[in-house]
């Protein structure tokens, strides 16, 4: 099957592409710079496409001749507004409809998006508001022609070699004797990266996955706080973590902010962290994956004593 993959350079999106490869799949990646996907031309199978995918015109070339897509794009800042801010509506809500709509036009019956665990419409981040506001805008672009042609997966925070999570933390853990952490009683459930892969491949090549949401999260429920210490720790660099107020650390992120290029925090991660990051039961057995223990990936890929971290 040929299948476009959206996002397809990303930290996810390199790991379904290649298993997409590796299962016999035509690939095509779409991006707007191709350097972005030196890691993806070992792949034979693999079809790098230089494109602006949120232009409808080069979206719809991209998509045209393929029997699936999955949409992997998602950001986790935005500029302010209501109800979720630019950046946000951009990534998280016109796109997916756009991929939707050309879905349709195309007659490709096959979307597998990629949203996020706590997705709510009513959620109390800008962030959850959008990424409930995509999923709605996909399903009602394929209404009354194929509902069952999409499924949707919501992800907890997905780890692994070269996460901007586990990673982070590791580093500032190298930088500072204290790490005080503003919503430190949060609770989440770490996905590992390989099985959230593993997950959106296996549903492209099972039918009874259509039309259905499916949550995915590690075997595991931690704290923010109890992450920050493991990846302190398993980096070599064991560090006291100090539960901050939320109103200073939403004073802190407004410094952030303020910073140039990506912030580090930001005031609607915060408002995400006020609602738990967690499943309301075990990864479904349709998907053909048994979740991975955050301690038997993590520890060697953020130990900097031996090159890796």
């Amino acid at each position: 099957m040929r299948v476009l993959v959206v996002g397809g350079t990303g930290f996810i999106g390199r790991q379904v592409v290649g298993r997409l490869a590796a299962q016999g799949h035509d690939v095509r990646v779409p991006t707007r710079r191709a350097v972005r996907a030196r890691e993806l031309q070992v792949y034979p199978a693999v079809q790098i496409i230089e494109c602006d995918i949120h232009d409808e015109h080069a979206l719809a070339q991209a998509i045209d001749g393929c029997g699936a897509v999955i949409n992997l794009v998602g950001i986790l800042h935005s500029a302010g507004g209501e109800p979720w801010g630019p950046d946000f509506d951009r990534a998280h809500v016109q796109l997916p409809a756009r991929i939707a709509a050309a879905c349709r036009a195309r007659g490709v019956r096959r979307l597998i998006h990629m949203s996020a665990l706590g997705a709510d419409i009513r959620g109390p981040s800008a962030y959850l508001r959008s990424k409930a506001a995509g999923e709605q805008r996909i399903l009602d672009a394929f209404a009354g022609w194929d509902e069952g042609a999409v499924t949707i997966f919501r992800a907890s925070v997905v780890f692994g070699p070269q996460d901007s999570f586990m990673n982070m933390f590791a580093r500032l853990a190298r930088m500072f004797p204290v790490l005080p952490i503003a919503g430190a009683r949060a609770r989440m459930q770490p996905v590992y990266v390989g099985d959230v892969a593993c997950a959106m491949v296996n549903a492209l090549g099972n039918p009874a996955t259509a039309g259905q949401v499916y949550d995915l999260a590690g075997p595991t429920v931690y704290t923010l706080g109890e992450l920050v210490r493991l990846a302190a720790a398993w980096s070599g660099h064991p560090r006291p973590v100090v539960a901050m107020p939320m109103a200073l650390g939403r004073l802190q992120a407004m410094v952030f902010e303020c910073l140039p290029g990506e912030p580090l925090l930001s005031r609607d991660n915060l408002d995400s962290l006020s609602v738990d990051n967690i499943s309301d039961g075990p990864m479904d057995p349709a998907l053909g994956v048994v979740p991975t223990p955050l301690e038997s990936i993590a520890p060697a890929y953020l130990d900097s004593r031996d090159g890796k971290g």
